[in-house]
């Protein structure tokens, strides 16, 4: 009998081994390269207010604006602007009371079937296209694709769009919905402040709904609840240590960390953030978790099932395709 337990031991054994060594192949042959930035002609350009073409500035150019809120949009033409006219109410009175403080909004349109960039620019004809751009994407990239086009160029193509053409010192991510009140954007100062970043520049302050999730739980299905768990759990044990809640869209970055990360970013939807702060920590740019208030808005989009399964695949390969070299930090190879 114990023989037979022993053999049938090392027979499970060698099946984990054997299933681990081929996830490590799949992750390593599956693994793609660094997302392109390649910009279709109408996006290396936004209208003024007067509607005339202007060219995108870039994040590796020196700042000129203190702060640059990259806004990702998808489909939001009936929530943006409460979003917006609560960010701007806030951002003209901050200006009025210190008139050296400058700011931009830049709403990135993720290839939106609605009117949100017709929406959004109406703020531009209203304030200025010096504090209001627009960048309307040709096609649809996700929201990690929109953010990254903003700083690099806020989804990772649509934010990125938005980030990499961001002109400010400070860079935050905030979600269209308007879940987190914009007048927060003050204690993700603080909190990056108090990482004292300089001189090498580099620090992320990370909104945070942790403190609200025994009342979010009271709300969910047992079902959805576990999904939540399990993925935090996968997200610590795989990828970030330390930071409870890292899907807050409210995200507030110096230039340089932010020019930093997202030039390294491959994962383009749901888990981007998850990459994101990976990345981070590999580098060891300190993150603050910041409480924020946020509410639920209606219309606000819930994760379906396969998107959970997804990013669980996501989170398993963002560690094994770092882990054997199949991805690269692009940009601190850049920058050596």
């Amino acid at each position: 009998m114990a023989p037979l337990l022993l053999q049938l031991a090392l027979l499970g054994v060698a099946l984990v081994a054997a299933a681990l060594i081929l996830i490590f192949i799949v992750a390593f042959i599956t693994a793609t390269k660094m997302p392109s930035l390649y910009r279709h002609e109408e996006e290396k350009f936004f209208l003024n207010a007067k509607g005339q073409k202007e060219t995108l500035p870039s994040i590796w150019d020196s700042p000129t604006k203190q702060l640059s809120i990259v806004v990702p949009s998808y489909n939001e033409e009936k929530r943006l602007p409460v979003m917006m006219d609560e960010a701007l109410g806030y951002l003209e009175k901050r200006q009025k009371q210190d008139p050296t403080f400058t700011y931009e909004v830049i709403v990135v349109d993720d290839g939106s079937k609605d009117q949100t960039s017709k929406v959004a620019f109406k703020y531009c004809q209203r304030y200025g296209s010096d504090k209001i751009r627009v960048i309307t994407l040709v096609k649809n990239r996700g929201k990690g694709g929109a953010v990254r086009m903003v700083i690099c160029i806020f989804n990772i193509f649509y934010l990125k769009e938005g980030v990499f053409s961001s002109r400010g010192e400070k860079i935050l991510m905030a979600d269209a919905d308007g879940a987190t009140k914009f007048p927060d954007v003050e204690k993700l100062e603080k909190g990056l402040n108090d990482l004292q970043p300089w001189p090498d520049q580099m620090a992320i302050a990370c909104g945070s709904r942790a403190h609200l999730e025994k009342e979010s739980i009271a709300q969910r299905s047992y079902f959805r609840t576990l999904l939540m768990y399990g993925f935090h759990f996968l997200v610590w044990f795989l990828c970030v240590k330390g930071i409870r809640d890292t899907q807050c869209g409210f995200k507030l970055l110096t230039r340089e960390a932010a020019s930093r990360t997202f030039s390294s970013l491959h994962i383009e939807r749901w888990a981007f953030d998850v990459e994101l702060l990976y990345i981070a920590q590999f580098l060891k740019i300190p993150i603050a978790e910041i409480a924020v208030n946020w509410t639920e808005i209606e219309g606000s989009k819930l994760v379906p099932f396969w998107s959970w399964l997804q990013m669980g695949k996501d989170l398993l390969f963002i560690r094994l395709r770092y882990l054997t070299g199949a991805w690269r930090l692009e940009q601190t190879r850049k920058m050596n």
